[in-house]
């Protein structure tokens, strides 16, 4: 068992995500001077994904020895997102219906309008997903490829037994190698956090956020309900943990979540985070939260059911109870094809709003804030990665409880 996180990281952490937040209100658009140290380090968890990913995906799948054992983890952890994503989306349209950020608000959509991009229906996702190319997929870092390249791959080393030991070892030691270079990224992770953090909060100001504050409180207290009720039941009822335990030792993973907006980009964090203190075994984590990180967007999901509504009473229009639904059921599915990267939630919410006929030109409204949304959404959606982790791990008897953070 690697070396639990130390209170000490978390706490630099901490208080680099304070000290950028001072530094925002105070120096303003100036505290842009410090961005570049935020990319430096978004550069460095980006380079380790794709290889942490295949190494640690084909060493989990293929230490398994059983196929029908892997299909059975699999049915469990898909399950297990797809009940959490439409909780998020449900909980999403209550808080807005309580709310009601839209009504009564007169503002005018900027003139530089978010373009509607196109989003592939559920069959070409799904399609998708096969890579025609594994290389190539790993060149472009798409990641539901690369699963389902490293998925295969560990299945063939299992069937082949001894045959493939070589291969296998190759993959288990390489695995090991990307946990010893996230270690060392990670040691830069509170520089980090500051260069992330403080521009953002100098970027916008009380002028911008005041208009659309009913909507960043909605989608903030959405965030923290979901994580505190469903991921809280969830790991004590299914795992025997405790709450608190379990939130402690994957916060490190949120902050970074919070200040990066990268489910994809903090999967690294999040892998180490689950073993070392939450006890996860390597074979699950290395299944459940690399698909998790692609395909589980329960913030996301619940930010959608918040804007949604917003739109919808911004231009006066009521949805019916069927509209209500299909919102649910096309945020649902819609967050299996919805990459873990800043920003695709907006690219999400043109599908929901095409969906049940709202105008897209409401996400116009939303953009200006979207960066600060995706924020709250994105912590959630590695926290619900990790939770998956845990129900998972306990389910197959791979949890080892006596690890303290």
């Amino acid at each position: 068992m690697k070396k639990a996180w130390s209170g000490n990281l978390i706490t630099q952490i901490m208080v680099a995500f304070a000290i950028a937040i001072i530094v925002g209100i105070i120096a303003g658009t100036s505290a842009e001077t410090v961005k570049p140290l935020g990319d430096l380090f978004l550069r460095l968890i980006k380079f380790i994904i794709v290889p942490l990913v295949l190494a640690s995906l084909v060493t989990g799948v293929s230490s398994t020895g059983d196929v029908r054992k892997l299909g059975r983890m699999g049915g469990k952890t898909i399950a297990y997102y797809l009940v959490t994503t439409a909780l998020a989306v449900i909980l999403g349209l209550i808080i807005a219906s309580l709310m009601s950020p839209g009504a009564g608000l007169e503002l005018k959509p900027e003139e530089a309008k978010v373009e509607a991009k196109e989003t592939p229906g559920i069959i070409d996702t799904l399609l998708a997903i096969i890579p025609t190319n594994p290389f190539a997929a790993l060149v472009q870092g798409d990641m539901l490829p690369i699963i389902f390249f490293a998925i295969f791959l560990g299945i063939g080393i299992s069937l082949a037994g001894e045959k493939a030991r070589t291969v296998q070892l190759f993959f288990e030691q390489f695995a090991e190698v990307m946990y010893k270079i996230t270690g060392i990224v990670m040691r830069f992770a509170p520089i980090g956090v500051f260069g992330l953090v403080a521009p953002i909060v100098g970027k916008y100001g009380l002028s911008v956020l005041l208009p659309l504050s009913k909507v960043i409180l909605g989608v903030a207290i959405g965030c923290l309900l979901h994580a505190a009720i469903v991921y809280s039941l969830s790991v004590k009822l299914f795992a025997g943990m405790k709450p608190l335990q379990f939130f402690k030792g994957i916060a490190p993973a949120g902050m970074i979540a919070f200040s990066t907006s990268s489910s994809s980009g903090t999967l690294p964090i999040t892998i180490q985070n689950v073993e070392s203190n939450l006890g996860v075994s390597k074979r699950v984590s290395s299944f459940v939260l690399p698909l998790g990180a692609t395909i589980n967007m329960d913030g996301t999901a619940l930010y959608q059911g918040v804007c949604a509504l917003f739109v919808a009473q911004f231009y006066g229009i009521d949805l019916s109870f069927a509209q209500l639904l299909t919102i649910v059921l096309t945020a649902t599915l819609a967050s299996i094809g919805t990459a873990g990267v800043p920003g695709a939630g907006l690219i999400m919410l043109t599908m929901v709003l095409t969906s049940v006929g709202l105008p897209l030109e409401g996400m116009a409204l939303i953009a200006g804030v979207d960066r600060i949304l995706d924020m709250f959404r994105t912590s959630v959606n590695v926290i619900g990665d990790a939770s998956a982790a845990v129900v998972v791990a306990s389910s197959e008897g791979e949890l080892e409880q006596s690890v303290h953070v």
